[in-house]
């Protein structure tokens, strides 16, 4: 093996690992338990994982390399249409128009328990990019710097905006605690 290509295996490894480990650590202050412990293991599989080899930077998402080289991303594909924290899981087809040529792509609204861990793994993605740079604001800024402009279903798309706010004001324990209730409130989950 070249020693660049051992290089980037160990780097891929070692980041998709440290953001699962905040995931999972974000997850279990939830009450997330068994999403925090499933959460990305996608990414291990071969066509995620040497994918990610191949475009490794470690400041970016290799997707964002893939898609660039190919124009589409099939790592991506493959994720998202396996992990149901991501938005884009949540697109269908609407199939109540009126001639049968209408179906069209919508966005459906996320159930909370995917949402909210939806919100922990962009509090972990952006700890993971930034690095020493990362704020509680940083979730946020990311959101307004084009992400709020994608198919998401408007009720998803005010929820994330709501509490990437309050994680910018607040912190990221209170958001935790914040998840939690609202498990609490609409699951009855006792944790």
């Amino acid at each position: 093996m070249r020693p660049s290509y051992i290089k980037s295996f160990i780097g891929h490894f070692m980041t998709i690992t440290k953001h699962k480990k905040l995931v999972c650590e974000g997850c279990f202050k939830a009450g997330l338990y068994y999403q925090g412990i499933v959460h990305d293991l996608s990414k291990y599989s071969p066509s995620e994982f040497l994918v990610g080899v191949r475009y490794y930077q470690g400041t970016r998402s290799p997707n964002n390399a893939e898609r660039e080289d190919h124009g589409y991303s099939a790592a991506w594909l493959h994720h998202k249409g396996r992990n149901k924290h991501h938005y884009e899981y949540w697109i269908d087809y609407n199939t109540r128009g009126k001639d049968p040529g209408e179906d069209v792509m919508i966005p459906v609204e996320m159930p909370y328990r995917y949402f909210a861990e939806m919100v922990i793994d962009r509090i972990a993605a952006s700890k993971v990019y930034k690095g020493k740079d990362y704020t509680d604001a940083s979730p946020l800024e990311y959101f307004y710097s084009g992400i709020e402009m994608v198919p998401m279903h408007p009720n998803t798309r005010r929820d994330l905006r709501k509490y990437l706010k309050f994680l910018a004001k607040y912190g990221e324990e209170k958001t935790y605690r914040l998840i939690r209730h609202e498990m609490f409130k609409r699951y009855g989950l006792h944790f």
